[in-house]
């Protein structure tokens, strides 16, 4: 059986080692050391996210606030980046597959998400370009790791079984 890591990097074209260069290097640090360019980013996504002309995509998020989809975004992209651990202290462990169980990620959506996430991150100034290339083949072999992680959830009939899988209500 093909492991999600095998899955997402043969879906994305994007070989594992290459998805975790960004553990090669410390970004947050790279990128000032500050949450602002990571918040910037965010920004950027959702507000591409929450107008998308495609209402099928806009449904995926309309059950969370876009302040609050911004704010977990932004933690979790400066914790896993080398920051400090914001998420993990507000909402515990990351648990992506788990906390994107929910929603129908298709690859369809993923690619969806793709294309806002590459046009926020061209439109995030302060972001440099090794980065940006760092962080897009991780977004889109992580995309791909979430498309498994539900195909596998829906194919079993259940979720996965994982202690992190339940989420924290917001504060």
């Amino acid at each position: 059986m093909q492991s999600l890591q095998d899955k997402a990097s043969e879906w994305s074209g994007v070989a594992a080692a290459d998805a975790f260069a960004i553990d090669d290097v410390n970004i947050f640090e790279s990128l000032g050391g500050t949450p602002q360019p990571f918040v910037d980013l965010s920004n950027n996504f959702y507000t591409r996210v929450y107008e998308d002309e495609e209402e099928w995509f806009r449904e995926i998020f309309a059950g969370s606030k876009k302040e609050d989809a911004i704010q977990n975004q932004y933690e979790f992209l400066i914790q896993r980046m080398g920051g400090p651990p914001l998420f993990s202290q507000r909402r515990g462990h990351p648990a992506l597959i788990g906390r994107h169980r929910p929603f129908l990620v298709t690859h369809r959506a993923a690619e969806r998400w793709l294309h806002h996430m590459q046009q926020a991150l061209d439109a995030t100034e302060s972001i440099d370009v090794d980065s940006k290339t760092k962080m897009t083949n991780f977004f889109r072999h992580t995309a791909y790791f979430i498309v498994a992680g539900n195909e596998m959830t829906r194919q079993q009939g259940h979720g996965v079984a994982c202690k992190h899988a339940t989420s924290k209500p917001a504060e």
